[in-house]
Parts: C-alpha cells; sequence; structure tokens
C-alpha cells in the first residue's frame, strides 16, 4: 500500500500541474465544452497508462541501446507542440459564427502521448523509480500503470472542468482569442523545461 501511495502521489503531482495535455485539454473545454472534448480527454487519460506499460515492457531497452530514436522523437514531439500552439492561437470559436477548428479525437489524443515530452519524462521517471530489478517487473509496471489511469481521470476531469467554467466568463469573441492566445503562449513555454539542458 506504501508503494501504491507513492505512485499515486508522484501520478497525481505530475498530472494535475500544467502541461501540454492538461493545457489542450482546458483550451478544448473551453471551446468545444464537455461532450465534444470527452473522447480527447478518454484518450489522454488512456493512452498515457499504454504508453507507461509500452516503456516498462520493452521501449526503455530499445532507447538504452539506441539512444537516437528518443532523441528523434523529442524533437518530433517538441515540432509537434509548437504546431498545436499555433492552432490553438490561431482557432475560431462559435461565438465568432464560424468554427475551422475541431477536438481532439480519441485517437489523436492517445497517440499525442508518444509525442509529448513531459509524458516521457513522467513515464520514464515512474518506471525508473518504482520498479525493482530484483523483481519481476511485468506486475510492477502493470500496477504503476493501473495508477496512472486512476488518477489521470480525476486530473483531467479538473482540467476540462476549468476550461468549460472559463467559457462563462469569457462571453465576447475577443476575451475567447486573448485566453487562445494566452494558452498557445503557455503550451510554448511548457516545452522549455523539454529543451533546455539538464544540469
Amino acid at each position: 500500500m506504501e508503494l501504491i501511495a507513492a505512485i499515486a502521489l508522484f501520478a497525481f503531482s505530475s498530472g494535475i500541474t500544467p502541461g501540454p495535455n492538461n493545457i489542450m485539454l482546458m483550451t478544448s473545454g473551453l471551446n468545444f465544452g464537455i461532450k465534444r472534448s470527452m473522447p480527447h480527454m478518454l484518450g489522454i487519460c488512456l493512452g498515457f497508462p499504454a504508453m507507461v506499460l509500452a516503456v516498462g515492457l520493452g521501449l526503455s531497452a530499445v532507447f538504452a541501446s539506441y539512444p537516437i530514436i528518443h532523441s528523434i522523437i523529442k524533437v518530433v514531439g517538441i515540432a509537434y507542440l509548437l504546431y498545436l500552439a499555433w492552432l490553438i492561437a490561431n482557432s475560431s470559436s462559435k461565438m465568432e459564427g464560424k468554427q475551422t477548428a475541431k477536438p481532439f479525437s480519441f485517437v489523436q489524443a492517445a497517440a499525442f502521448q508518444w509525442v509529448n515530452p513531459k509524458g516521457w519524462i513522467m513515464a520514464v521517471g515512474a518506471i525508473a523509480t518504482f520498479t525493482n530489478i530484483e523483481q519481476a517487473l511485468q506486475p510492477q509496471v502493470v500496477l504503476i500503470a493501473s495508477v496512472f489511469f486512476s488518477v489521470a481521470l480525476p486530473c483531467a476531469i479538473v482540467w476540462l472542468g476549468f476550461g468549460v467554467a472559463l467559457k462563462r466568463l469569457l462571453t465576447e469573441p475577443r476575451h475567447q482569442r486573448i485566453f487562445n492566445i494566452s494558452m498557445a503562449l503557455l503550451l510554448v513555454a511548457s516545452i522549455i523545461p523539454m529543451v533546455l539542458p539538464a544540469n
């Protein structure tokens, strides 16, 4: 139980803090509402634990042998996040009488976990921290992924709900536009720690 509590605390602290997933989920809640954002939310909540399973059960060994693969994924992920920031900043709202953007689908949100730098750090960090090489690895990885799944849903609901609540405050198209640009800048800012060299 102590191990589960420790994993849950790690999952909550990393899952509730601002990051690409949460920023985009909040923005989706504001722009598209709860119902249309549900596939996005579920894609995150199921996609990330699936990534933890994959990393824990084999990909970490691949990256150790071929670190260039990890570097390529990181560069692609950062480029994709910058592209998403641009889309968010330029998205239109229903209040403007048109809607050029649409919410992430379940598959898009699940696939996004594989190019999310924060997701990689969380997954690798969790596996490295909470597994014991003297014990069977598979049940440990399944436990970690299960805890992340249990914690991801309430964290995602908080951010989605925050975006929906903001929609009531941002009643003018100009205010929603300012919000979208602010969230795009925040998304870019979330990338900076991934780019800076570790001390």
